[in-house]
């Protein structure tokens, strides 16, 4: 039997010949992207990312996680050792949060679904509770506020936050960038 992944190897084959790799450096687009694991939704598509333009954070709809700000921090971090200390404030990253409508996670609003995702999985119903995105214009705007409001992320750091219309393709703005 062949493998689902065999055609997606060869198609791996096709890009590997004109490859070239991007050295290890502060992203191109000085954006980092947190955003659904849905795979309706491909940043590197809807945004137009080449590799070495912005890494991409994907979880269950896309929230700000305790996991995801540590993941931040530690970029930051990084990003700041590779441009040799501390990165100037003309150079400030922005993390953009996107969410998007028609999310799978909004079936977790659901008391009984959530319940039964909880038994299925293990994963503790607040944890999916707080996961949910039922209103995308309202959760990116908090999850936006949470980051924010985090000791971690460190200061002259930027937060926006979009949605992503699965019907038309299009990304708008919910919150404009704002600076710790």
């Amino acid at each position: 039997m062949t493998s689902r992944m065999t055609p997606l190897l060869e198609h791996n084959e096709q890009f590997a010949r004109a490859y070239t790799p991007v050295p290890l450096g502060l992203p191109a687009a000085q954006v980092i992207v947190i955003t659904c694991l849905d795979h309706r939704i491909d940043p590197a598509i809807t945004l137009g990312l080449r590799p070495g333009d912005a890494p991409v954070l994907r979880n269950a709809g896309g929230r700000v996680t305790q996991p995801v700000i540590e993941e931040i921090a530690y970029l930051a971090f990084l990003g700041g050792r590779l441009a040799g200390g501390q990165i100037a404030g003309g150079s400030r990253v922005e993390v953009a949060i996107i969410h998007h409508t028609q999310c799978g996670t909004g079936f977790l609003a659901d008391p009984g679904f959530r319940r039964e995702a909880s038994a299925a999985t293990g994963v503790d119903e607040a944890a999916l509770a707080a996961s949910a995105v039922g209103d995308p214009h309202a959760t990116v705007a908090a999850d936006v506020d949470r980051l924010l409001s985090s000791p971690l992320l460190p200061p002259g750091m930027g937060v926006s936050g979009h949605v992503y219309d699965i019907e038309t393709g299009r990304v708008t703005t919910v919150v404009d960038a704002r600076y710790r």
